[in-house]
C-alpha cells in the first residue's frame, strides 16, 4: 500500500497507527494529522520506542477543505483512513474526491449538533468517488465493521446457520 495518511489523534488513532506500523510490509510510510498536533508526536514518540518506525505528524483542521487537499497533495497517500470526529467525514471524503485518494472511516457522519448519525449523506458521493474509481470504504469500526466479516467468514466456512451473535466489546486498548 505504501502512504497512509491517518486524520484524528485519539485512542483509535493511537491504535490503529500502532498496528500500521507493525505491518511495515503493508504501511511503509505513516502520515498523523490532528488538530493538535502534541497529541500526533506523542504518538509518533510511542510507535517509534516500540516499533522502531517513524510517523511523520501534522497540524490539521479536516473541516478545511483546501488545507486538507494541501496536505494530502504534499503526502500523496494511496490511503486517507479518517479516524477524526465523525462531523469531519463529509469534508475529509471531499478532499479525497479532489485529490483522488482512497477513503476509509470507522463511524458514520453526524451533524455537529444533532446527535443522530446516518449513511444517506456519506452515500450521497458514492456516484462521484465511482466515477473516479476511488473506494470510501465506510462505518469499518470493529462493531459492527469487523465482527460483520468474521460472522460471514463463519457462515460460509464453518457453520450452516448463524441464529444469534453475541459480540462481548472487551478491548483494553492494547
Amino acid at each position: 500500500m505504501s502512504k497512509v495518511l491517518v486524520i484524528g489523534a485519539g485512542g483509535v488513532g493511537s491504535v490503529a497507527v500502532h498496528k500500521m506500523a507493525m505491518n511495515p510490509d503493508i504501511f511503509s510510510e505513516i502520515h498523523l494529522a490532528s488538530r493538535t498536533r502534541d497529541k500526533c508526536d506523542a504518538i509518533a514518540e510511542s510507535v517509534k520506542s516500540r516499533t522502531g518506525v517513524d510517523v511523520a505528524t501534522y497540524t490539521l483542521d479536516a473541516e478545511e477543505i483546501p488545507e486538507l487537499v494541501n496536505l494530502i497533495e504534499k503526502i500523496g497517500p494511496k490511503l486517507v483512513v479518517n479516524l477524526a470526529l465523525p462531523y469531519q467525514d463529509l469534508a475529509i471524503m471531499e478532499g479525497c474526491l479532489r485529490t483522488g485518494v482512497d477513503y476509509l472511516d470507522t463511524a458514520n457522519y453526524e451533524p455537529r449538533d444533532e446527535a443522530r448519525f446516518e449513511y444517506k449523506w456519506q452515500w450521497a458521493l458514492h456516484d462521484r468517488f465511482r466515477e473516479k474509481g476511488l473506494m470510501a470504504l465506510l462505518g469499518s469500526g470493529f462493531d459492527p465493521g469487523v465482527t460483520s466479516v468474521f460472522a460471514m467468514w463463519l457462515k460460509k466456512h464453518k457453520l450452516k446457520t448463524i441464529r444469534r451473535l453475541d459480540i462481548l466489546d472487551c478491548n483494553g486498548g492494547d
